[in-house]
């Protein structure tokens, strides 16, 4: 069993940044793609960003394109999330996951003011 534990959110300034962290525990999640979800209040969970398990290849919804960056740390079974630019909208919980094997984290809170 993997356990996953995001951290990093809080309340920042239209225009600032924060960088997620995710954190995972059992086992190594190194050989699995990883990704990065939101949901806002009244609002379904949508995609964010995906990495793949070797690191080469990530993917972004549209929204965050140019402005949010998904990396890893194998050696530290950790995903990353760096949001820069940030806007109102990208308000939401902010969840990480390995989707394909149904695990994911708690979520971590992250406010945006405008």
């Amino acid at each position: 069993q993997v356990q996953l534990v995001e951290s990093g959110g809080g309340l920042v300034q239209a225009g600032g940044s924060l960088r997620l962290s995710c954190a995972a525990s059992g086992r190594t999640v190194s050989t699995y793609p990883m990704g990065w979800f939101r949901q806002a209040p009244g609002k379904e969970r949508e995609f964010v960003a995906a990495i793949s398990s070797g690191g080469d290849n990530t993917y972004y919804t549209d929204s965050v394109k140019g402005r949010f960056t998904i990396s890893r740390d194998s050696a530290k079974n950790t995903v990353y999330l760096q949001m820069n630019s940030l806007k109102p909208e990208d308000t939401a919980v902010y969840y990480c996951a390995v989707q394909s094997r149904g695990y994911w984290g708690q979520g971590t809170q992250v406010t945006v003011s405008s």
